[in-house]
């Protein structure tokens, strides 16, 4: 079956929409299911309308700032959603500051290949992160061996199209399909492009393991009921 991860975007505190990738012009997000914009209201009101056991959780302000990890907002999110799991980008890139997150227990590392320079820090970690390979327009962002030497990668690998994020263009298939066939054993994730249970079903026929989506369970056209038809 294929898994729904609930999508947030953090920047400065706050949960912001996430539209193509655009990330100097995310607002802080207007949504039905929460009151308001602070993180920990928006991940139970995602919770509460599709219920899931990961959440993915994006920080701007360290991707695109180089700050710290936002651990104040991940803490808030963990006390309203006990027994969560977060995988949480954070733009890691240093060793020691991937380590001390580790220690702190908020989370499973996402190490995005936007993030990177070198191989290190994604041979270092292995299977304690999650490897995210990423794209806008047609161009590999990172090292171009982390996505084309898949002995690199540790079993849970999104497929990251930023200009598909909240753009309603569908998943990217192609792509997908060329990670599947880079490494069959690898449980990959689509991230961008999903608008709702068709694009679930389609990702199922890839062999597809999850996506991440935030977009279509806000404006409803992902909703719980949708989950129990998939193979």
């Amino acid at each position: 079956m294929v898994a729904v991860i609930p999508v947030l975007d953090l920047r400065h505190g706050r949960v912001v929409r996430a539209r193509r990738g655009e990330r100097a012009s995310y607002a802080p997000i207007e949504t039905p299911l929460a009151k308001g914009s602070a993180p920990e209201a928006v991940a139970a009101g995602l919770l509460a309308a599709l219920p899931a056991p990961i959440l993915y959780v994006a920080d701007l302000d360290a991707i695109v700032d180089g700050a710290a990890p936002d651990l104040t907002s991940l803490e808030a999110i963990a006390r309203a959603c006990p027994g969560l799991a977060l995988w949480v980008d954070a733009g890691f890139a240093e060793p020691s500051a991937t380590r001390a997150f580790l220690a702190s227990g908020l989370g499973r590392p996402v190490i995005g290949s936007e993030s990177q320079r070198d191989l290190g820090l994604v041979a270092e970690l292995g299977d304690r992160a999650v490897l995210s390979l990423d794209s806008r327009g047609g161009e590999r962002l990172g090292p171009a061996a982390l996505h084309a030497d898949p002995s690199l990668w540790p079993d849970d690998v999104i497929v990251m199209t930023l200009a598909r994020i909240g753009a309603g263009a569908g998943p990217d298939l192609d792509g997908l399909a060329a990670a599947r066939r880079l490494a069959p054993a690898a449980r990959i994730y689509a991230a961008g492009g999903v608008r709702g249970p068709d694009d679930l079903h389609a990702l199922a026929r890839a062999g597809v393991a999850g996506a991440l989506v935030a977009s279509a369970i806000h404006d409803g056209a992902l909703r719980a009921e949708h989950l129990r038809d998939l193979p």
